[in-house]
Order: structure tokens, then sequence, then C-alpha cells
């Protein structure tokens, strides 16, 4: 009896153990299994919001800087536009001084200048517009007219029109657009 009851507690323990086996892998696979998931899926999100917590970060001390810096460009632009961008008394007589002299050049006598200055918004330069009439023979007109368009100065020619002159001379009007460059 000692043996079989020796044997019974044998298999009661192996019982028992094969139990406590099943229980753990049951447990591990129904409860610490999917823990553990979460737990690495919690702490990715959490790496992931961390980094971009960072960017932000970085994001707002770059903001900072430049919102710093605001004032002073503004200022610098004051100082650039009011050093830098050509009055409206120095346009017009730079206008005049560059037909004066491309008429002298040319030969033919200047009839009349009008300016009119359009300073439209949106626009990278302000404009003058010239009506320029001027007076000669026709290569000299043709001369002045060419010599206009290819100056340096940024001159578009919009218009021009001939008609009869004085004698043997022929009258030029021409209209255009003079770029007024800072």
């Amino acid at each position: 009896m000692r043996r079989e009851h020796r044997k019974k507690i044998i298999r009661l323990f192996e019982t028992a153990a094969l139990m406590v086996v099943a229980i753990d892998l049951a447990f591990y696979f129904l409860v610490v299994r999917p823990q553990r998931a979460k737990a690495l899926q919690a702490e990715d999100s959490y790496h992931q919001e961390s980094q971009r917590l960072q960017l932000q970060k970085s994001n707002v001390a770059r903001l900072e800087k430049v919102q710093a810096a605001l004032p002073a460009a503004h200022d610098k632009l004051k100082d650039y536009l009011k050093d830098h961008v050509p009055s409206r008394d120095r346009a017009f007589s730079d206008a005049l001084h560059l037909v004066s002299v491309l008429t002298q050049k040319s030969g033919v006598q200047l009839d009349n200048l009008s300016y009119k200055l359009n300073s439209e918004k949106g626009e990278p330069f302000d404009q003058l517009g010239l009506d320029v009439s001027v007076e000669g023979p026709f290569a000299n007109l043709l001369n002045f007219a060419h010599s206009l368009e290819t100056t340096d100065d940024l001159i578009l020619v919009r218009n021009f029109s001939f008609s009869a002159g004085q004698g043997s001379t022929v009258n030029l009007r021409l209209g255009g657009v003079l770029y007024l460059t800072p």
C-alpha cells in the first residue's frame, strides 16, 4: 500500500505541476503578452510624442528669434527706403538729364517733356511715365529713339508717332515708362 499511495501522490503532484504549467501558459498568453504589447506601444507613442514636442519647441524657439528680429528688420527697411529709394524730385531730374543728353547726342531739338509718376502697389519698381516731343531730321529722330530704348536705364517705349515739322524736319512724339530702380 505504501507503493500505491506513493504513486497516487506522485500522480497528484504531476497533475498539479501540469496544471500549474497550463495556468502559467494561459496567464502568459492571455495577460502578460498583451500587456507587454500595450506597454511597448505606449513607450513607442511616448517617444514619438516626445520627438514631436522637441520639434515644436525648436520651431517655437526659431519663431521667437524671428519675431525678436522683426523690429530691427522693419527699422532697416525704413532706413533703406529712406536712403536708397530715389525721391520724386531726383527721379524727375534724372529723367530730364537722360533725355537732354540723348537729344544732344542725337542732334534733335527737345520740344516738350512731361512726367507722370505711377507707383502701383505690388510692382517691384516705381514707374515714371514719360511723354517726349522732339524735332529734327528723320535719321536723327531714329537715333534718338534707338538711344532711348538701349540706354542703361530701364525704359519701355509704349508708343511713338511722327508728324511733319517746319521745313525739312519731322516731329516725334514718344510715350514710354522709365522704371525707377532703388
